[in-house]
């Protein structure tokens, strides 16, 4: 059965066939990177002169962790203080992500890629998101062999430059798929609490957290997560309005 959680206070219509519109997160929802962003943070961190091992290379690698699922640029404006800074923390993590992703330390979530070929087959659009660079993004989806996969693939640059927690990913999805007249028949996916506001605040009618990434059940629904499931691949069952979804 899947496990799910309800939030009375959100909208959310009883007919799932009306929600055409999927947007799912990439890391730690369709794709799992065994801890990648950390190792990568690192990598870039000590490149900027955080000490390995430092009190202050503690604090920032828990922002990171804290932070999950917000635009990357973002974080590293927070954390290193001046534009020229985070550009450079920016551009060394995305080059140290992307050289472990060619290393071959990414693999897709058990059942993902099967669950966004069954929402097509359904006749839904699915498009999928990050708060990586377009760059990152690319790395991982042929790394994959998922360049196709989707009906989009959409990053913060595409969306005007701004990523979790701020709506304009999914709305980006919303508009430029045509896909559903009516934003509120939108579904959302992702793992952490940024991913659930995104969703929350673009107006989807669905938000559903998954287990497989960085925040845990509590996290998610205090966030707003209308459901809350194992996986990713649960996703076409509650869709579906299935018995037991």
């Amino acid at each position: 059965m899947t496990d799910t959680t309800t939030d009375t206070a959100t909208d959310t219509k009883t007919n799932t066939n009306d929600h055409r519109l999927v947007v799912l997160d990439m890391a730690g929802t369709t794709v799992a990177d065994g801890g990648l962003v950390e190792r990568a943070f690192e990598r870039a961190a000590e490149r900027l002169g955080v000490e390995p091992g430092s009190a202050d290379h503690a604090v920032k690698l828990q922002y990171v962790r804290d932070t999950m699922g917000e635009s990357k640029i973002s974080v590293f404006r927070h954390l290193f203080g001046t534009e020229e800074r985070a550009q450079r923390a920016n551009s060394a993590f995305e080059q140290a992500y992307g050289e472990l992703v060619d290393g071959g330390l990414i693999a897709p979530i058990p059942g993902a890629r099967e669950a966004v070929e069954k929402l097509r087959a359904d006749g839904r659009t699915v498009v999928l998101t990050t708060g990586f660079a377009r760059v990152t993004q690319d790395a991982i989806l042929d790394a994959l062999g998922w360049q196709g996969l989707a009906d989009l693939t959409l990053c913060p640059a595409d969306a005007g430059g701004r990523g979790r927690p701020y709506p304009d990913m999914v709305l980006a999805a919303f508009l430029r798929t045509g896909a559903v007249a009516d934003v509120r028949d939108t579904v959302v996916a992702g793992d952490t609490a940024y991913d659930m506001l995104s969703g929350v605040r673009s107006g989807a009618g669905i938000v559903a957290g998954v287990l497989t990434g960085a925040h845990d059940r509590a996290a998610l629904t205090e966030h707003g997560a209308t459901h809350v499931l194992a996986s990713v691949a649960e996703l076409p069952v509650l869709l579906a309005g299935e018995p037991g979804a």
